[in-house]
């Protein structure tokens, strides 16, 4: 990354009084917008303020800030997102657009702001939301022929439900995006209910979930379905109340996305039946559950070949008993360089499992069987698990062995 630090030291660590902080904090965004950051953190010290940046989802320190313009940088973004500067002990959330200009093209994009009250003073937490102008399709996000299929039969029907199941930060989102895309066209109504919008959809009716006004996931839901939608899109099944509704959305022909905290895709099916969903319905209207996290991609610029080293040999054996290690002899890994910023890493792609309910997982979920045993079901009919997906995008040197166990163990 040929990215210049200096412009923004030089500001830093001119006189205090000379510091213009109007013009450190646009410095600040415009050089985590070229570092391809997700977040910027603003976190406060005893004596000193740390910047610090998510790249491809790992957090690094980049600037140490004298802490006497700490108020003044929150201030200045409080400003920016339209926030109280008078309020210092409740947290803030806001939102403000940033325009940059890039290669003599304009960049236009969101910037997400969260600000709390710690222990040393106000911290603030400024999400990118810079793929909004991004063009979403399968072929980006990283799924496999087989699965892409399994998904493409579940968006084909006019009913039932697609789940997206996997942590936070996990790019659930960026994959609902990605099939909403595929089904927008001229013939059908799409409305999504959110919490934020994260991106802009052209040709859908986008809702912001607002607790101010009591329009929650379930509330914004049953309103929804007086809209005439095709398909409806649920940022997220929190509780008993949305999860009721989105089925019976699901059985009264709608085909309706979402997403669910669990770690893998056969633990969604348990989860809702904790919600008290009869496992009859469950059964009638999942489609398909898409688990998934994502991995560091290989900096094409510095990648090289290496081998398995035995002690993570060992560790895929112990995860994966029947797995054939002896196939990921041929491993790769990025060396580091200047493009990468010398982590040997640029960009993120998605490792997935996609579980297709079955006759024999519909049997499973009537019968209330375990997520062990779906999982074991799903994948006896084929499905590649997670670890599987990644350990074959690490064979392809798409990813690192090291980055698929990361991102597994966490």
């Amino acid at each position: 990354m040929s990215i210049d630090k200096s412009a923004i030291e030089k500001e830093i660590n001119g006189p205090v009084d000379k510091i213009s902080i109007i013009k450190l904090v646009d410095l600040l965004i415009e050089y985590a917008y070229q570092a391809r950051a997700s977040d910027i953190h603003i976190d406060p010290g005893e004596d000193k303020v740390k910047i610090r940046l998510r790249i491809d989802g790992v957090m690094q320190t980049v600037f140490a800030i004298d802490k006497s313009i700490q108020e003044e940088i929150i201030s200045r973004i409080k400003v920016l997102s339209d926030l109280r500067i008078d309020e210092h002990q409740a947290p803030q959330d806001g939102r403000f657009k940033v325009s940059l200009t890039e290669k003599a093209a304009k960049v236009q994009f969101d910037v997400r702001v969260s600000i709390m009250p710690t222990y040393y003073g106000e911290n603030a937490v400024l999400r990118l939301l810079v793929e909004q102008g991004r063009s979403f399709g399968f072929e980006d996000i990283g799924l496999s022929e087989k699965d892409y299929e399994r998904v493409k039969r579940a968006i084909k029907r006019t009913f039932g439900m697609i789940l997206v199941t996997g942590p936070t930060g996990s790019g659930k989102t960026t994959t609902l995006y990605t099939i909403l895309k595929t089904l927008n066209k001229p013939g059908v109504s799409i409305i999504t209910i959110e919490d934020p919008i994260e991106y802009s959809l052209e040709g859908t009716n986008q809702i912001q979930v607002n607790s101010k006004t009591e329009l929650t996931f379930a509330n914004g839901l049953r309103s929804i379905l007086r809209q005439d939608p095709n398909i409806i899109m649920v940022g997220e099944i929190r509780d008993q109340e949305t999860a009721n509704i989105a089925v019976n959305a699901a059985l009264t022909g709608h085909l309706l996305l979402s997403t669910l905290h669990t770690n893998d895709s056969a633990t969604a099916l348990p989860r809702l039946l904790d919600m008290k969903i009869e496992p009859f319905l469950i059964a009638s209207t999942v489609n398909v559950v898409v688990g998934q996290r994502l991995v560091r991609k290989i900096c094409v610029d510095c990648k090289a070949k290496k081998a398995l080293t035995e002690s993570e040999a060992k560790t895929i054996k112990n995860i994966l008993p029947n797995s054939k290690e002896e196939s990921l002899k041929q491993l790769y890994t990025g060396k580091g360089c200047k493009v990468c910023d010398n982590t040997g890493y640029l960009g993120r792609i998605g490792i997935y499992e996609v579980l297709e309910v079955t006759e024999a997982i519909r049997t499973a979920i009537v019968q209330k069987q375990s997520a062990a045993d779906i999982r074991k079901i799903a994948m006896q009919e084929g499905m590649t698990t997670i670890l599987e997906d990644g350990l074959k995008k690490a064979e392809q040197g798409i990813t690192t062995i090291e980055e698929v166990l990361r991102v597994m163990n966490e």
